[in-house]
């Protein structure tokens, strides 16, 4: 679907549509990040003496910082010991021993910062990108790429502080959500109204350059396609998020170290973060340039379904209220002719 005109689909539709599509992203992706955690806490034997450590897990949509201890109930680590063979043989045995809805833990916290921080991003994009310019059935470059930055620059403030309340409130044993508010107050006092948003420029370092190729490679895919529709939106996702995947994974990396030493804070009183800079500088020099490309296999394997899924669903939502305002306002001129 190309630009937007006026009346064609409201804010609160589009952010219906985006809502759906976070949702669903998250059902379908989530039990791999389920597998792929049981299978790293089995390499890695956790125990006791480990609970205080940070883990980042992505459901290809969303990342998540988690400690140790909180992985207990989120994921089914501290069970008795259950060997997998494979991600097929976990498939199996997690659903047989533990029942089906056991692949799904995880899943209110990936819904509680996914599905309002995409209707924002989503909802921002699509009116941007007409007010940067974009026209369609043309050659649009910087249209996307400004509209894509933008709309997640606005989109990772909203939420950051969501992100950062819900990593202190991780760190405490036995935290429960009716303590936000003495968290957020807790907060403020130590590190005034700022400190809600620590950790948002690693995320937008990623993020923006991420949302810049993603937005560009999927437009441009998307205008070469004759006949758009659920299919072409799907795979010009896929593929426009496997390139933006591989172009800014040194972004990750550097993403995950401070997002763990950011979790680590809240515990192990440490007096700062580590400075971008001189975190790429340490991975070079002490392992190469492969290390700034670390885990970009796994990387390629979640996103591109993801972003497949997400923006077909959400070009699937566009396009449906787009035709039932179309019927519901001929019916409405119908009306007022055969009045």
């Amino acid at each position: 679907m190309g630009s937007l005109a006026k009346g064609e689909i409201t804010p609160v539709q589009q952010m219906v549509a985006s809502g759906s599509g976070a949702i669903v992203t998250s059902l379908f992706m989530t039990p791999l990040d389920v597998v792929k955690t049981r299978l790293q806490a089995q390499a890695k034997q956790i125990t006791q003496s480990e609970f205080n450590r940070c883990y980042i897990f992505c459901n290809g949509l969303m990342d998540h910082l988690c400690l140790c201890s909180v992985l207990e109930s989120s994921y089914g680590i501290n069970r008795p010991p259950m060997q997998f063979k494979s991600t097929l043989d976990a498939f199996i045995k997690i659903p047989r021993f533990e029942g089906i809805t056991s692949l799904w833990r995880g899943l209110p916290p990936t819904l509680v910062m996914a599905v309002p921080n995409t209707m924002i991003y989503f909802t921002l994009y699509d009116h941007l990108k007409v007010y940067y310019g974009f026209k369609s059935g043309e050659m649009n470059i910087w249209s996307p790429i400004l509209s894509g930055s933008t709309a997640r620059t606005i989109s990772v403030t909203v939420i950051s502080p969501i992100e950062l309340i819900r990593t202190k409130l991780q760190s405490r044993s036995g935290y429960r959500y009716s303590e936000l508010g003495t968290v957020i107050r807790n907060a403020i006092q130590q590190g005034g109204v700022l400190s809600l948003w620590q950790g948002l420029g690693p995320t937008l370092l990623r993020d923006l350059p991420f949302s810049a190729f993603y937005w560009f490679g999927y437009e441009f895919l998307r205008s070469n396609v004759p006949e758009p529709g659920f299919w072409s939106s799907f795979f010009c996702g896929a593929g426009s998020g496997l390139v933006a995947a591989v172009m800014t994974q040194p972004f990750d990396v550097v993403k995950t170290h401070r997002q763990i030493e950011l979790g680590e804070l809240e515990f192990k009183s440490q007096k700062r973060l580590s400075f971008t800079a001189s975190i790429l500088i340490k991975l070079y020099r002490e392992k190469g340039i492969s290390s700034l490309f670390a885990g970009i296999a796994p990387r390629m394997v979640k996103v591109p379904p993801a972003c497949a899924i997400m923006i077909s669903i959400y070009e699937f939502g566009k396009n449906f209220f787009t035709n039932y305002n179309k019927k519901n306002k001929s019916t409405t001129q119908l009306k007022q002719v055969v009045d």
